[in-house]
């Protein structure tokens, strides 16, 4: 229990990726409260090379001589007494990867705080980022809350807003949201701390869903309206990006803008006009243009870089999706 006198918290944390990496800064550099060990999942093969890699958490908690434990799941009981022996307050919780059983939500005293990449309870799940910006939402931000055995379904905390401009794709808008957590974070450990806190319960009829991304959904559908194709361009950039095909070859497609239609007779997929601005494609309804896109076994380039080389490859007439 946290003595009144010296409101400090032992915190046990978890989490993988760099979005999880920077909390983990923004603790370890808080002289509020002490990390006490971390886990992270396996290192993973990465790379051409396929080479066992380091998550980013797990390499900042190197630097700081913290025990890292990585198990291979939670349920086991030997697991579950590891992290107790840490005899921490509370567990906090940042895009771990691995599912926390109810044993292991009841052994840090405060229990097991989450910081979750959307306002709940929209875009509970995995890729509430990629969601987001898929449904055209203009904001979204990260929620602190108390985790409960529900997927994202615990007591909010504490929320941080960010808005989401025109020109977000899921990497700017990941480090926005990664810039904005961290202070939201250590103002609900004070406030827990401090005995401060209030809890608010999430209204399960305002929730939805946000599925984790497969790369099958990546490829374009010439039928769609450019605009749902835009916000599709958008939210799977830099993962896993937007696709189409030219006879047979994958092209890459990493940002385009709608264009209004102005080709009523022709086919969706068609390649309509070239030029240094880009490719312009048919849609269902309006145009795509084709910014920036690579080409197989090739770096992403602008259009105008692609069409100096490649131009006979996407002359107008041709159909993409083929």
């Amino acid at each position: 229990m946290v003595d009144t006198e010296d409101p400090s918290l032992r915190i046990v944390f978890a989490g993988t990726p760099q979005f999880a990496a920077s909390h983990l800064r923004a603790l370890l550099d808080c002289p509020s409260h002490q990390v006490v060990a971390v886990f992270t999942q396996p290192d993973r093969p990465a790379g051409r090379g396929k080479k066992l890699s380091a998550s980013p958490v797990k390499l900042l908690a190197a630097d700081h001589q913290l025990p890292v434990h990585q198990p291979l799941s939670l349920k086991a009981v030997e697991e579950q007494q590891v992290l107790a022996s840490y005899n921490a307050d509370i567990m906090v919780v940042v895009a771990y990867g691995l599912l926390l059983p109810k044993a292991v939500l009841a052994i840090p005293v405060y229990g097991c705080i989450n910081v979750h990449a959307s306002l709940l309870p929209r875009w509970r799940g995995a890729a509430p980022i990629q969601r987001a910006i898929e449904a055209g939402d203009t904001e979204t931000g990260v929620t602190i809350m108390q985790m409960a055995e529900g997927l994202d379904t615990g007591d909010m905390l504490r929320k941080a807003r960010c808005p989401i401009e025109a020109d977000d794709d899921a990497g700017s808008l990941h480090d926005k949201l990664a810039g904005i957590g961290p202070d939201a974070l250590l103002t609900v450990l004070d406030e827990i701390a401090q005995g401060k806190i209030v809890a608010e319960k999430q209204d399960d009829e305002q929730s939805n869903y946000a599925p984790k991304i497969t790369k099958q959904e990546a490829l374009i559908n010439w039928h769609e309206a450019v605009k749902t194709l835009v916000l599709k361009i958008r939210a799977f950039n830099p993962f896993p990006i937007c696709y189409s095909t030219i006879s047979g070859d994958r092209i890459r497609i990493w940002k385009g803008v709608a264009v209004p239609d102005q080709h009523h007779n022709v086919a969706p997929g068609t390649i309509v006009q070239t030029d240094k601005s880009g490719i312009l494609v048919k849609t269902g309804e309006g145009c795509l243009l084709i910014t920036v896109l690579q080409l197989p076994g090739k770096r992403p380039l602008h259009a105008g870089e692609v069409l100096n080389a490649h131009a006979d490859l996407f002359s107008p007439g041709t159909v993409m999706g083929t």
